[in-house]
């Protein structure tokens, strides 16, 4: 049997909103612990700003590990029309190497499923669907895997509703997870609503598994900052919850996000200081 391989699932970072100590923590511990990938599941910006990605890119070329990014809503360009359409992902081009990339590493590959696409027939853009083309390149990858080889699907919208705070709506996902469940998928990763989550669905054709990773932005809702530690040895995937201590969750929520993007203080309320940060790693329930 090969050696455990360590993954690192981030998700919703949201540059312009992000929270500096928690990524200052999060890179810290991809030295110190040297995982085998990274996978990000969408929302690298808050709004699709050049300057969010200016911000994004250098973070993640700073990361010396394989990296793969699923884009999220928040990274499609938002108003200007002829961009969403025509080049949705023109502005991941400093790192589009990187963009729905498919790590395989022994015996196990990361394999990318987008749940974006520029409209749809509903007012609320910012939720999941899986076209057609989507799956069926999803798919195919999965299955050209040599024999054996498990995989793990990153997208960004939860495949279906996970009970969180936040909301799916994901239009195929049910579809989607049927036709995973019918391939050697270990389960499936995502974001999108800000809290981790760990839920074994079942379909028609058995169970997979769906693993949600929280946020590493101030934009909150039920849980301070965080990330999934991921380990596989060959036979159990095991999920851990690794959260910033010492975050009074309700103070730092913000409810609506304001048009510069900068989370509000309290007046008086001190500036976070940017350092190594005590860390808990309960396992998700």
């Amino acid at each position: 049997m090969s050696a455990a391989k360590t993954l690192f699932h981030l998700s919703d970072i949201h540059f312009g909103i992000e929270d500096n100590r928690a990524l200052d923590w999060v890179k810290e511990e991809i030295a110190r612990v040297g995982p085998d990938a990274v996978a990000i599941t969408g929302d690298l910006t808050m709004r699709a700003r050049m300057k969010e990605f200016a911000a994004a890119e250098k973070w993640l070329h700073g990361l010396d590990v394989p990296v793969t990014v699923e884009p999220g809503n928040h990274d499609l360009p938002h108003y200007y029309l002829p961009s969403r359409y025509l080049d949705p992902l023109g502005r991941f081009e400093a790192f589009r190497e990187l963009v729905e990339r498919r790590i395989e590493l022994p015996g196990l590959a990361l394999v990318p499923l987008n749940t974006n696409v520029p409209a749809q027939p509903r007012l609320n853009w910012s939720k999941g669907w899986v076209s057609r083309r989507a799956l069926h390149a999803c798919l195919a990858q999965i299955d050209a895997l040599p024999a054996g080889m498990r995989a793990l699907v990153t997208v960004h919208h939860p495949l279906r509703e996970t009970g969180t705070r936040g909301t799916a709506l994901t239009h195929n996902g049910r579809l989607a997870l049927d036709e995973l469940a019918k391939r050697n998928v270990l389960g499936v990763l995502s974001g999108h609503v800000h809290d981790a989550f760990d839920i074994m669905e079942q379909t028609p054709h058995g169970p997979i598994r769906m693993i949600g990773a929280g946020t590493l932005s101030h934009r909150l809702r039920s849980t301070p900052p965080s990330f999934n530690q991921i380990s596989w040895d060959g036979a159990e995937l095991t999920v851990s919850v690794r959260n910033l201590e010492h975050v009074e969750t309700r103070k730092m929520q913000i409810k609506d996000v304001p048009e510069d993007a900068t989370p509000p203080r309290e007046p008086g309320e001190p500036v976070a200081p940017v350092g190594r940060v005590p860390r808990t790693d309960p396992p998700i329930e």
